[in-house]
Order: structure tokens, then sequence, then C-alpha cells
């Protein structure tokens, strides 16, 4: 049969067709001597060359209403409800025709025989058709990946279509949780409860989970994962009811499961009077616009109907995909914001106050910074002057023009920082507070605001791709300590916070985001590797798949991650926002420690530096000596500090 099955799968559409319509053909001639058969219960009929008469005068009109219904042009593997619907009709046209012919040829036929004759016809011809396509199904459902459907629902059945057409998967079973549901067959798959699972797995009945569940919330989803991932199968979803809906995605593209379901969170909606306040209708400026959270923030803002966009980034690259990427989605939902692509460095206050000025702008989100530690250990001066004196520069231009929101994006690790990133950037938050009292003056001075929260799901830097990318080559996991923790955000939620948060700002203040629970690093890996269906290698487990390696901590790496100084937080209108009251300085301290720490980069004097940060209210507590490589390479050389002066 297999083998017959490969033939007529070979074979050209031309000869498929032919060959369906001489089976057509027997059918409709078995169905018109069996109902005369069934009737008289005698074989004489076969005698009558009236019936033959009868018979060949039904045989062309039958087939030619079904050639004229498209019957022979439908793919038998896919025939569906419009097939059946072909075959019913053209029954009933044969029926009638069997009729006619009987009475214009004055054949005597009896009076139930075309009832029976239809009944025959359309369990033949259809069932013909049910039973190659459930033979094809069958043929290469071997040679297909056996998966189960978690969640029998309406994307859970559309799930199954879409793969029962596909090459790649094949549906074992559906499992939900609903008992209404389970020990029913819904497409010809069965419903199962969860603990069959086990039973599958051990049948051989299953490689992959499909999470089919795009309308349950963050917390449920992870509830299912926590029980799949102990499993030895790999776990994947579709995509979100949401993304479905926007047509940005579609039911049957399977995909890794999102690292968002595992930390089981779910974003609040964002409050739409707080989104727009500095937004629409006003001109809005993005620095760092080409940032993981600067080109975030700018999606965001164009949904709100901004006059002018200003788009400010270093780098061509980063500002050419953003400005791309915006201008698509501004055609594409018909708005008529104006965007304003602008290459510049936000350590020359010339370049950004005349921006500034030239467009009109009025709410600044200072997104631009050097926030990898690592990197910012390394190169000292550059991460001083861009993340404080770019700060500096970018809010002293803003209230030259007269701008009036400007919005800092901070970070945790400016909480008792243990390294030069994490220091420049509780340093800007300085700078920002000492600005707000000391020019912050009527109705028409600058507000300024910080928002800090910790790290972004799917930013430069995360974790996540990087342990996705290792796990596909077969590990090892690298991680630098068993102990390390962060907390986590998705990036929209982090730029939709940070926008609500500067419409609540009054001057000066520091928004801490809720991060919710810290999540440790190891036991994230250790989840992705679970989810992949593979184990992880370990001394107890010398047969795993993947192995964690702790490489040890990064210069300037903390082993956990801080929002708050101080326990002096209070709540806001948002449930996922709170205000800190935290160190500040008087401007006259703050203009004196910016000239010191401005002396020392221009004279590349890391040991002052090193010193300035120590002494400033930062809290600053550094884990390693000053890693700034091109100081390192002259100390080798003993190279003296002040052959770069530029005095």
């Amino acid at each position: 049969m297999d083998r017959l099955l490969r033939a007529l799968l070979r074979t050209s559409r031309r000869n498929k067709r032919l060959f369906t319509l001489l089976v057509d053909c027997f059918f409709i001639a078995s169905a018109f001597w069996l109902s005369l058969f069934v009737r008289l219960d005698s074989l004489v009929p076969l005698t009558d060359w009236n019936n033959w008469l009868l018979l060949f005068a039904l045989l062309p009109v039958s087939l030619l209403v079904f050639i004229q219904l498209g019957l022979y042009r439908a793919v038998l593997r896919f025939a569906g409800a419009h097939v059946v619907s072909s075959i019913l009709i053209g029954t009933i046209v044969s029926t009638v025709t069997l009729v006619l012919c009987a009475f214009g040829l004055g054949v005597p036929i009896p009076r139930t025989m075309p009832i029976i004759y239809a009944w025959l016809l359309v369990l033949s011809v259809g069932g013909a058709r049910i039973a190659v396509r459930a033979m094809f199904y069958r043929f290469i459902a071997v040679k297909k990946t056996p998966v189960v459907i978690y969640g029998a629902g309406e994307a859970g059945r559309q799930l199954a279509t879409a793969l029962g057409t596909g090459p790649e998967y094949f549906v074992s079973a559906f499992i939900d949780d609903d008992k209404a549901k389970q020990n029913s067959v819904i497409q010809g798959v069965p419903v199962v409860a969860f603990q069959s699972i086990y039973n599958l797995i051990d049948r051989n009945k299953v490689d992959k989970i499909l999470l089919a569940l795009p309308s349950a919330s963050r917390k449920r989803r992870q509830e299912i994962i926590y029980k799949l991932e102990k499993l030895p199968v790999e776990v994947m979803t579709v995509p979100g009811m949401a993304d479905v809906i926007e047509g940005k995605a579609s039911l049957n593209q399977i995909k890794e499961v999102e690292i968002e379901d595992l930390l089981g969170r779910d974003p609040v909606d964002p409050k739409p009077e707080l989104m727009a306040a500095n937004i629409k209708d006003k001109v809005v400026m993005v620095t760092g616009a080409g940032g993981s959270i600067g080109s975030e923030l700018c999606r965001q803002i164009v949904q709100y109907n901004p006059v002018k966009l200003v788009l400010f980034e270093l780098s061509e690259y980063g500002l050419y995909c953003i400005e791309k990427e915006l201008s698509d989605l501004i055609r594409a939902k018909g708005l008529d914001t104006e965007l304003l692509p602008i290459i510049g460095s936000v350590q020359r206050i010339n370049r950004v106050e005349n921006c500034m000025q030239a467009f009109g702008v009025q709410t600044v989100y200072h997104a631009a910074a050097y926030k990898h530690v690592p990197l910012v250990e390394h190169n000292v001066v550059e991460g001083v002057r861009n993340n404080v004196f770019g700060t500096y520069c970018t809010a002293k231009a803003a209230i030259n023009v007269g701008v009036e929101t400007f919005v800092l994006i901070s970070t945790d690790k400016a909480v008792r920082p243990t390294n030069v990133m994490g220091a420049t950037k509780r340093m800007a938050e300085l700078v920002l507070q000492g600005l707000a009292t000391g020019y912050t003056q009527g109705s028409h001075g600058t507000r300024f605001c910080m928002v800090r929260f910790g790290n972004v799901l799917g930013s430069s830097g995360s974790v996540v791709p990087l342990f996705r990318r290792q796990i596909k080559e077969g590990g090892p996991i690298t991680l630098t300590h068993p102990e390390i923790t962060r907390f986590f955000m998705t990036i929209p939620e982090a730029a939709q916070l940070v926008i609500q948060a500067g419409a609540m700002g009054k001057g000066g203040d520091v928004f801490v985001l809720d991060m919710g629970e810290s999540v440790k690093i190891k036991d994230l890996a250790t989840r992705m590797i679970h989810l992949s269906g593979l184990e992880v290698q370990s001394e107890t487990n010398l047969d795993g798949d993947i192995a964690i390696r702790c490489t040890g901590l990064r210069p300037g790496e903390k082993l956990y991650e801080e929002l708050l100084i101080g326990d002096d937080v209070e709540s806001t209108s948002h449930e996922r926002i709170m205000t800190a009251n935290e160190v500040m300085l008087p401007k006259e301290e703050l203009q004196l420690l910016l000239d010191a720490l401005d002396k020392a980069c221009h004279n590349f004097d890391h040991e002052a530096i090193r010193k300035l940060l120590l002494q400033a209210p930062l809290s600053f507590a550094p884990t390693d000596d000053i890693c700034d490589l091109v100081w390192s390479a002259r100390k080798k050389m003993d190279i003296p500090d002040n052959i770069v002066s530029f005095k």
C-alpha cells in the first residue's frame, strides 16, 4: 500500500485527475447496480439491456457535473468543506438525472432505488477521498516530528490545522486542563489530561510541547512552564494574541518560550493620560535614540502623536535603523509626526543646544549613555565624559532653550555602585538634582526627573540571547558567578513606565520602577536548558547535555543589584512607580566637583578621577583597582601622565 501511495504521489497532476475520474466512474456504476440489487434482491437486472442503457446515459452526465463543480481540481490531501459540498450537489444532480433518464427511456426502476443510489454514491465518492487523505497523513506522519499541543481552545485547533498541512510536525495529542474537554477528540486528535504526557513520552509520541495559550496571563503561563520544564522535551510557544490581532505574527509561527513567561509578571496597562502628557502635540527629543531603550522610547512616543520627534544619536547605523523603522511605522499607521534624525554627541553642548532651539524641543528623554560595565571600566575617561558631562551638557542646553521636561534614564547600578559605570550614572543623577534646585525658577523652568530601573530583556549585552546562542551551539553556558542575581523587565514595559514617570515629575524627582523579584541567573540558565529538552551537565549528571561554567566576576561587577540607596521611598499614583528621597548636592558644591572632574579627565589623571568619585556622595565602593586599558598600559611602560596633557 505504501508503495502504491508513493507511486501516486510521484505521478503528474494530469494522471492523478484521470485516475480519480476512472475511480469515480467505477463508484457511479457500482452505486447504480448495488442500489438495484439491494432493492430487488436479485441479479436479474444485469441481464436487462434497458438498465445498461440507463447507466450509459447516467455516467457522462454525473461525471460532467462533478467536473463542473471542480471536484477534480481539488487536491485530495487537502480535501475540505468545498469538496464535501461538491460531492453532495453532484450526487443530487446525478440522482435527479437517474430519475429523469429512467422516465424518458421508459425503464422501470423501484421508487426507493434513487434514494439508495444517492446514499451509496455519497459514501463511495466521499469515503474514498477521506480514506486517501487519512492514508496520506498516516504516510507522512512517520516522517514528521511528533508534538503535543497544550491548549485545546481555538488557538490550539488553528495550530493543529496549520501543522497538519506542513511538513514538520505531527500532532499526537492535545493537553487541556478543562475536564470537560478531556477524553474527547478534536480534528481526529485526542484531548488528554496533563498526567497522560508521561505515557506519550514513554511511547515516543512527543518530542516537543507547543503552548497554544496566547490569551493566558503571564502568571498562568509561568505555572504551566514550571510543570513542563521538568520533562525531557522541548517546550515552544505561539505568539501572544495581541501580536496576532495586530498582524505582527500568526498562530502557526512556532518560537522558543519567551523569558518574560519565566518571570511570570504581567505588565500593567499604561495610563493614556500619563503617556500623552509630555508627548501629544509637543516636540520631543530622544538622545541615544538608536540604543535598545532609546529606540523603544521612540516607538512608544510616535504612537501618541508628537508634532516632531528629534532622534539624536552618535551612531550613524543606529540612527539609520531607527529612522527607517519609525518612518515605516508612521506611514503604516497614517501618523503625521515629523521625524528629524540628527547625528551628534551629547558631550557637545553647542550641537545639542542648537538642535533643541532650532526645532523648539519641549520634552527630552535622555537615554544616551555607556552602560556596559566592563567596557566602561576599561575606558574610564570616556565613561565619565559621556555619562556625567554628556548629561550635564544636555541638561544645561535644555535649561538655556527653555525645555519643559527633561527625563534621565538611570539604572539600578547607580545604587551603591561598585563600578565606574554605576558611579557615573549616580553622578548624572546628582547633576540633575543640583540643576533642578539651582536653575528651576518660575513656570518656565525646566522640570528634571530621573527614572531608575534594572536590566531589560533583549537589550544589548543581555544574557538571554547569549544563553540561547550557547545552547544552540551545544554549550557550555557561561556566567560570572553561581550566586549572581539581577532584576529584569521587558523593554516595552520599561519604556512605557519611563514616559509615565516623567509625566509625574515635579522637579528633581528620583523615580524607581517596581522590577518584581530579582532572578538568580544560574536558575534562569538552568530553566532555559530544560525548556530546550536538554539536561544540565554536572558532577552528579555527567551524561547531561549542556554544562554551566562560572568564569568569575568581571571588573566592577556586583553579585546583587539594588534599586534604592535608603529606605525612604514613597508610592505614587502608578502601582509600578515609586519615588525615592536620596542625598543631593547643592549647586555650588556640584559645580566644584564637576570642575575638578573635568580637569582630571582632561589630564587623563585616573587616580584623581577615582579619588573624586570616592569623595562624592555616591556610595562608590569599587571592587577592583583602576582597570582602564590605556592607563594600565602606560603604567607598565612607565610613561609619565603629563605627556598626554593638552594644556
